[in-house]
């Protein structure tokens, strides 16, 4: 197939996939101009009437379409030139679409969310006990939905919970609503020694990957957040951003506001065009270093439990979360 017909088909099977209900032509469009793919309703319902054809789309009468089995495993296989970039897009996406509000404490916030079986989901909690209490994720603010609930958009399958978790992008977004351009740089792994942060010993250009970086991380058994919980020292999810230095004083000013409404897992905030962690900054900007969202999921993990986690996958209010210790 022409890769410029491939790379729309797989724009809107992107926007099918985000989706649980039939979607229309006219809403495709608009998406698309979003994505930077201007395409008349007209041409939207000729890609999609192909799309019907191989199988990727089922239609329903003036409803729409929705996207099939066959159609989440295109998208899967997509070109990977087509994917790399996903990964910084979304960031933005999600960055300016949130709102949080720190005096008002009102808002949409990105969260991440992880599925745990439910039959494991108590000693899920115990796991987790010990990365929350040593702070050692975004926030003790959480979500927790039963099967048949939902996160954001995203409904909880059978026989799973899901878990919630403050995404770091939630400080992209802040930063954003305060005039504050945040460039996200990678993820990676941090070693701590003694409590503090160390170095980097592995990291992934979110620019250049299709994936998200944590979550590679992750399943590749790359950490010891279990260990840098309970003694001090181990390897963590983190993620590097940068901010112009002119804007010192203003970050920090945000930074003491999340730490009031329970978000508190920026790490280091380093000097205008110094190195942070050994790792040097553009010029004229400030390297910040946070913790990784799905790190409490990441000792999980490390103790044998099985999870399914997505990174910023959802976006809530403020008000739907509640404190980590109230589970208990």
């Amino acid at each position: 197939m022409d890769k410029d017909v491939e790379r729309k088909t797989f724009a809107i099977l992107k926007i099918l996939s985000e989706e649980k209900e039939y979607v229309g032509a006219s809403i495709i469009s608009r998406r698309l101009k979003d994505l930077g793919i201007d395409l008349t309703e007209r041409a939207v319902r000729y890609h999609l009437k192909i799309m019907d054809e191989r199988g990727l789309t089922k239609v329903r009468g003036k409803q729409g379409r929705i996207i099939t089995e066959r159609g989440l495993e295109e998208l899967r296989n997509a070109l990977v030139c087509d994917k790399i970039g996903m990964v910084i897009s979304k960031i933005d996406r999600l960055s300016y679409s949130t709102t949080l509000d720190l005096d008002k404490r009102i808002g949409k916030i990105v969260l991440n969310i992880s599925l745990i079986h439910a039959n494991r989901f108590d000693e899920a909690l115990e796991v987790m006990h010990d990365v929350f209490q040593a702070k050692l994720c975004m926030s003790n603010l959480v979500v927790v939905a039963f099967e048949g609930e939902e996160i954001g958009k995203f409904e909880v399958p059978k026989d799973k919970i899901g878990f919630g978790t403050v995404c770091s992008v939630t400080l992209n977004g802040v930063l954003v609503k305060s005039g504050i351009p945040a460039r996200s740089r990678f993820g990676a792994i941090l070693q701590i020694e003694n409590d503090k942060p160390l170095r980097f010993t592995e990291l992934i250009n979110y620019e250049g990957s299709s994936l998200d970086p944590l979550e590679i991380f992750i399943k590749s058994k790359m950490t010891s957040v279990r260990e840098a919980a309970i003694n001090g020292s181990g390897k963590i999810l983190a993620g590097f951003r940068e901010v112009s230095a002119a804007a010192s004083d203003s970050v920090d000013e945000i930074i003491k506001k999340l730490k009031s409404v329970g978000i508190n897992g920026v790490v280091v905030v380093g000097r205008p065009g110094q190195p942070v962690l050994e790792t040097p900054v553009t010029t004229d900007s400030i390297g910040i270093v946070v913790s990784g969202g799905l790190n409490p999921l990441a000792a999980v993990e490390e103790a044998g439990i099985d999870t399914e986690s997505k990174a910023m996958s959802a976006m809530v209010d403020f008000k739907e979360l509640r404190n980590f210790w109230d589970l208990f």
